[in-house]
């Protein structure tokens, strides 16, 4: 079982790999709309994927409740898709998200500027000015998106496995340097360890979903990490019973051995909707 995560500079034929490795590996690939629908099947309110998709929140959505459930809707969905195996993802964080997974392939594509410009120019059939336009916003946008979500540096190479330059190299032949890339990082071992890993994650989306959805308690900015079925809950409440009753939730979860709390209470903290 191999995941892949593909995370791409606008114009340097991100699409274009990630279908000829799909088409070479025979993996699923989920592109933006295959996990926007995967999302909403679990319940995402639509306006909230177009307010944060691939894109830095403005200054008063970074603090509304829509930023913690587009995160959990996300998670949810790239986790489950993991699960199943052979996979390739394309943007949307998830590279931050599969991260210190075993066997996890992250994947960076960028292409020159120069060269960039000229694909944008063929793309939208416009002149240079508002090609530069173009990819300055994408550029802003993503690199946002990193950030604000997951603190990460979305062109800093140390933060995937491999980096190629797509200016001068046709999609194909990076599918292939990807496949040798996967090929040489699989073993059962390795294999094993990748499958309990998302088993704890996805399970952690569970409880997660349990505690704010299914029971309505208040804990913003939570995270339920989960090791071996032994769940610690992260958040933030305004009061101690709101942590006791989301502890209370967590051991309703079914495959969940043990809950520990590191909830933290901060008085009149409250999140906008």
């Amino acid at each position: 079982m191999a995941i892949i995560t593909i995370s791409r500079e606008l114009a340097a034929l991100g699409d274009e790999t990630a279908h000829e490795l799909a088409e070479i590996l025979h993996y699923r690939l989920i592109d933006k709309k295959g996990l926007e629908e995967k999302m909403k099947n679990l319940g995402a309110p639509e306006q909230e994927l177009l307010k944060y998709d691939e894109r830095k929140p403005s200054f008063f959505a970074s603090f509304s409740q829509g930023r913690d459930e587009y995160l959990h809707y996300l998670k949810s969905a790239v986790f489950s898709e993991a699960g199943q195996g052979n996979c390739i993802f394309i943007g949307r964080g998830c590279d931050a998200l599969l991260r210190g997974i075993p066997g996890m392939l992250s994947v960076f594509l960028s292409a020159p500027e120069d060269i960039r410009i000229e694909r944008v120019k063929s793309y939208f059939q416009c002149e240079n000015n508002r090609a530069e336009q173009i990819i300055k916003k994408s550029d802003r946008d993503r690199e946002g998106f990193l950030q604000y979500f997951f603190e990460t540096k979305w062109k800093d190479p140390v933060n995937y496995h491999l980096s190629i330059n797509t200016g001068f190299l046709h999609p194909r032949l990076c599918a292939q340097l990807i496949k040798t890339a996967v090929e040489s990082n699989l073993n059962e071992e390795t294999e094993t360890a990748s499958v309990l890993r998302i088993k704890d994650m996805i399970l952690g989306q569970q409880v997660a979903h349990h505690i704010l959805f299914d029971k309505a308690i208040q804990v913003h900015f939570l995270e339920a990490a989960v090791n071996s079925g032994s769940v610690t809950l992260f958040g933030l409440v305004n009061a101690p019973p709101f942590a006791e009753a989301a502890m209370q939730a967590a051991k309703e979860v079914p495959a969940v051995c043990s809950v520990t709390s590191e909830i933290q209470v901060v008085q009149e903290y409250g999140v906008a909707r």
